[in-house]
């Protein structure tokens, strides 16, 4: 009698639990679709990709998996572990690199449009037909926001409400200083030639001096990665020449927490450097 209780008490207490968990993985995972699913997506139909959200969840755990198995047959079941983990949030990565790139991108053709743009203002062209010209004369991404802007404009948006659309849709400081320029020049009046090729000329400098101190830097952060890199050639060496050594540390758990400690703080130290050789401008 005794033992049925218990184990009519333990079955409840592991239902109890099963549900507890089961409601704390389920807001886990609608807050995982409202902050990480939500945003990937807007920032991937902002750059013109349009994929659907279960289609972005599927290819998370599909990356997880993959590279979870992948590691667990070739590496070992605790580096398996970290790629499972590093899998999942990989599509993300991807898309937030991507978007740095088209920002960076945009912000190169961005200078020649504002001298083109200068350029169609002193032949007397308006400000629509302006941005119309440079975007049938340039390519994506300026020419994919541009032909929005124009057609936003076209179906009845104010002017400077389409272009606050344009540049929060694109993410680009230098944008959003047109944005602003343009307002406020609309607003009081001014010479929009002589603003924008100011604008041209600002940025166009700008791009020069931080190419100039990437030059500058770029020894420091090649000191970074190689003395971060250092270590841990030096460890798989030493378990090539001498595996007797190295085998014991890595038979242990104390062994992986500290190849697991020595990882972090490789990572953390190439972060600083990293931040150190940054300049922002």
């Amino acid at each position: 009698m005794l033992k049925t209780l218990v184990g009519l008490l333990a079955s409840g207490s592991v239902f109890f639990l099963a549900l507890v968990v089961a409601g704390v993985l389920g807001k886990a995972y609608e807050q995982y679709q409202e902050r990480y699913v939500v945003k990937s997506m807007n920032d991937l139909s902002d750059m013109f990709l349009f994929i659907d959200p279960r289609s972005m969840l599927v290819l998370n755990i599909a990356s997880m998996v993959l590279l979870g198995v992948f590691a667990y047959f070739v590496v070992n079941p605790i580096v398996a572990v970290g790629m499972t983990i590093f899998g999942f949030f990989l599509p993300m990565l991807l898309v937030k690199h991507y978007r740095k790139r088209r920002i960076r991108k945009f912000n190169g053709q961005l200078v020649d449009a504002l001298q083109a743009m200068a350029n169609a203002f002193k032949a007397g062209l308006t400000f629509q037909q302006a941005i119309e010209q440079v975007s049938k004369d340039s390519y994506a991404p300026l020419q994919q926001e541009f032909t929005l802007f124009v057609k936003e404009i076209k179906l009845g948006v104010p002017m400077e409400e389409a272009l606050l659309n344009m540049a929060k849709r694109v993410g680009s400081d230098d944008l959003d200083l047109v944005a602003v320029s343009t307002a406020i020049s609309r607003k009081l009046g001014g010479n929009m030639a002589e603003m924008y090729e100011t604008l041209s000329n600002t940025t166009r400098e700008r791009f020069r001096l931080e190419g100039k101190i990437d030059a500058l830097t770029s020894q420091g952060k090649l000191q970074g990665w190689v003395v971060g890199a250092m270590p841990l050639i030096l460890g798989v060496v030493m378990n090539y020449m001498r595996p007797d050594l190295m085998q014991p540390m890595l038979d242990h758990w104390f062994g992986w927490v500290l190849v697991t400690v020595i990882i972090l703080m490789e990572i953390m130290g190439m972060l600083i450097i990293r931040r150190i050789v940054n300049i922002d401008i």
